[in-house]
């Protein structure tokens, strides 16, 4: 631990490290916060980027520093409680909780990985430090005295507008290989592109650097881990957790909202009968929520297998790929039961100030996020198969 963030930990409580008892304590700061959330969801929906004050309020809660290491102050939060606090945000704002997530995950590698003394720096101010970003490599690194030259554009950046620093992963000009840098946000140009289908508030803009100079300690030149425990030896499937747990939030409470206003909800001219009492309906309530709850408990499972098998080294990649995979699923299953109950919304469901309408153009903008590519099959499939012994991200 360095001297900034011994400091850190001195100016507040440190997070407890019983499973139960971090869980309780992230679930009960999204609940002390959710006012700040709900009052600022509409602002964030129509400026394309978060408030600053739901910021803020993520930030003291604990909920940025999810993923982060215990000795700079993070919780380092088993994989499967991570999915009950992504949830929970997400009920409250989809946008919330996609940026809450992303600034959680890349600020967890990157303090996994810097070097100490570039965490003195980043600590330096007494706060922790909220970073955004994305951790698909572009642009080009010049190796130059002292650090690199980095120029380049990134695509989702998601809360790079609202962040103190940002991820950028980068090329080497020489094509040996990627780095990851660091950068304060002032020194980033921000792409005002996020005009999207949905997340709206994340503010998801792209982002570019222009020939800017990197110090050598703000670099990783590898992955190597200097400090942090397991949840920084499962590899990619780091990252691959929230998003399914992103995607079932979303669908289950589609389910919510419609089963709740099946009995009002009359269809047909005249009279007209309640959807509720109609038999195909009826299937489809209990058939959604099993279909939801099933991929939600395979996600369990497979991240079990994954944390446990990390405890003394890097995840086997054959878990690694079958944590993304059941993450795709549990997004095309959520996608899946919420267009079936879409059928069934009527024509409200069409307004755009429609919850069930928003919720479908969230899950499909989720799905076209990387992590979730389909492209996760095929990677399992190939090493089910004994074609392979890799599974890249594609």
């Amino acid at each position: 631990m360095t001297q900034a963030t011994q400091g850190i930990q001195a100016s507040a409580t440190p997070l407890p490290r019983d499973r139960r008892a971090l869980l309780q304590t992230l679930l009960s700061g999204v609940e002390r916060i959710a006012p700040v959330i709900e009052q600022h969801r509409t602002r964030a929906e129509q400026a394309r980027t978060l408030a600053p004050e739901v910021v803020e309020a993520m930030r003291d809660a604990g909920l940025l520093m999810m993923k982060s290491p215990y000795e700079v102050g993070g919780a380092e939060i088993h994989p499967v409680d991570q999915m009950e606090v992504v949830e929970a945000v997400t009920y409250l704002d989809s946008a919330a909780a996609w940026s809450m997530f992303i600034a959680a995950t890349v600020t967890g590698r990157a303090l996994s990985a810097l070097s100490d003394e570039a965490l003195d720096e980043l600590f330096a101010g007494g706060v922790f430090p909220i970073m955004a970003g994305s951790l698909k490599p572009s642009g080009a690194a010049t190796q130059v005295d002292g650090g690199f030259r980095v120029s380049g554009q990134w695509a989702w950046g998601s809360g790079v507008q609202h962040a103190d620093y940002v991820i950028v992963p980068v090329l080497k000009d020489d094509k040996t290989g990627a780095i990851t840098a660091v950068v304060p946000r002032a020194e980033v140009r921000i792409i005002d592109n996020w005009h999207a289908l949905g997340i709206n508030g994340s503010g998801s803009s792209d982002y570019a650097l222009d020939n800017v100079f990197v110090p050598g300690h703000f670099v990783s030149t590898s992955p190597a881990q200097r400090r942090g425990g397991t949840i920084f030896r499962m590899g990619y499937a780091f990252a691959a957790n929230e998003h399914a747990g992103f995607a079932h939030a979303l669908a289950k409470q589609a389910l919510s909202q419609i089963t709740g206003s099946a009995q009002a909800k009359k269809r047909g001219y005249g009279a007209g009968i309640s959807i509720a009492d109609r038999e195909i309906f009826q299937r489809t309530v209990a058939e959604s929520e099993l279909r939801l709850r099933a991929s939600k408990l395979l996600m369990i499972d497979v991240l079990e297998r994954l944390f446990d098998a990390s405890v003394n080294g890097e995840a086997p990649i054959e878990l690694q790929a079958e944590a993304r995979a059941a993450s795709v699923l549990c997004t095309d299953e959520a996608i899946a039961v919420t267009n079936t109950l879409f059928r069934y919304a009527g024509g409200s469901a069409v307004m755009l100030d429609h919850p069930l309408q928003r919720t479908l153009r969230d899950l499909y903008t989720a799905q076209s996020h990387l992590m979730v590519s389909d492209a996760a099959y095929e990677a399992l499939g190939k090493l089910r198969l004994g074609l392979t012994d890799k599974a890249p991200i594609r």
